[in-house]
């Protein structure tokens, strides 16, 4: 059990039949009244934000987080399967849990998956990954001076903006975060 006193950035615990992971806080001690916790709250199974507040002494079960890297092995429609490489178990995940990952991680890449009580929720890529350039307009030659964008698609089928003279059959690095071109490998 962990009381809303000892809140921390970082901290997952059990609220109203969700997991909560505390985003930011703050310890309020008005003039007058009982101190309280102002607390940003995230969900850990939805990605939904709350802001709300906390007496000190109210007690949460405290939510154990595991994550595992394992890698992305195929799908077959709605499952994707992962493998643990330490014991080569494979775990199918459904495609909710990984639709925004997918875009970044070819079939053999290592993806961060996170559970909560056994079950995964949550499936991340790399921070960068290198794709190569499979669709794109031909840039235009000496059009280059203005820092002009264009779309590309990558092999997983993602669209980033990268610069004109990017070409097809091009490998790129992206950053997974922001989906923002950083270079030509």
């Amino acid at each position: 059990m962990i009381s809303a006193g000892d809140f921390r950035k970082g901290t997952t615990f059990e609220m109203d039949g969700d997991v909560w992971q505390i985003v930011d806080f703050q310890h309020v001690k008005p003039g007058k009244g009982a101190a309280f916790v102002r607390a940003k709250i995230r969900s850990v199974m939805t990605g939904a934000n709350k802001d709300t507040t906390f007496n000190p002494s109210e007690k949460f079960q405290e939510a154990r987080i595991e994550t595992k890297e394992m890698q992305y092995l195929y799908n077959d429609g709605n499952l994707y399967y992962f493998m643990d490489s330490e014991t080569y178990e494979q775990i199918p995940i459904e495609k909710d849990a990984v639709e925004e990952a997918i875009m970044y991680i070819k079939e053999n890449d290592n993806a961060t998956i996170k559970f909560y009580q056994g079950k995964p929720f949550n499936v991340a890529p790399p921070n960068f990954v290198e794709l190569v350039v499979t669709e794109t307009e031909p840039g235009v030659r000496g059009d280059t001076a203005t820092g002009a964008n264009k779309p590309a698609t990558v092999e997983t089928g993602a669209t980033v903006q990268v610069p004109l003279f990017i070409n097809e059959g091009d490998v790129i690095k992206i950053d997974t975060r922001s989906n923002e071109y950083l270079s030509r490998v």
